[in-house]
């Protein structure tokens, strides 16, 4: 492709214009007649520059591109009347839990949780796009494993999930305790079934928390 960068860009900017989904970088230079990679990423970036400032933004969300509005006018485009469907506690809980360690299967899940976590809780994170179907574990049984997808990343505003919070941030606000359980199930610190159960239980928990699943 023997454009110039000024007409590279603006082949650029008219693909993911024009595209439903968001593209890559090799999706673009293949879809623009075989453009260099490199060439493709420079045109991003400058196109990110000069989109900062306006009611538009490029954005880069798990290696994909697209564009959004600026998020400082979302109350300008934000209908008057919302529905809001809020996760129950155990939905915010497994999707934290895969978030933090995927991919993770439903044994491992509900091992990190410490109570059954029923099937409709997962339905409901498939359902809202956040949460995929990501093969197969290779043991015995070979369950399946649970993984996070881009549409996850664009809704939370996260480019990767290097972007997730960290325990500070998740101290300070009240929603360390699924990534603590956690924690401590992997690195093997909750032997004490007693302790466990006091994790468990801090804050909002219950051990009969099953029943949240239910009620999604």
């Amino acid at each position: 492709m023997s454009e110039t960068p000024d007409e590279l860009h603006r082949a650029i900017e008219a693909t993911l214009f024009a595209s439903e989904e968001p593209m890559t970088v090799d999706a673009l230079a293949v879809h623009l007649g075989g453009a260099a990679a490199g060439d493709v990423r420079e045109g991003l970036r400058a196109l990110t520059g000069h989109y900062e400032k306006r009611g538009i933004s490029l954005v880069e969300r798990a290696g994909r591109w697209h564009f959004q509005t600026a998020p400082d006018l979302a109350h300008i485009l934000r209908r008057e009347q919302e529905q809001v469907r809020r996760l129950s506690r155990a939905g915010t809980e497994v999707l934290a839990i895969i978030a933090y360690h995927e991919p993770v299967s439903r044994a491992e899940i509900e091992a990190i949780r410490g109570v059954q976590t029923a099937k409709g809780t997962l339905d409901v994170l498939m359902e809202a796009g956040w949460v995929r179907a990501a093969g197969r574990r290779e043991v015995p049984g070979r369950p399946v494993i649970y993984a996070t997808t881009p549409d996850f990343l664009a809704h939370f505003g996260l480019a990767s999930r290097r972007d997730l919070p960290g325990i500070d941030e998740l101290r300070a606000s009240g929603l360390l305790d699924p990534v603590d359980d956690a924690y401590d199930a992997l690195t093997g610190e909750a032997d004490d079934p007693d302790a466990a159960s006091d994790s468990v239980t801090s804050g909002e928990l219950a051990p009969n928390d099953e029943q949240a699943d239910d009620a999604l």
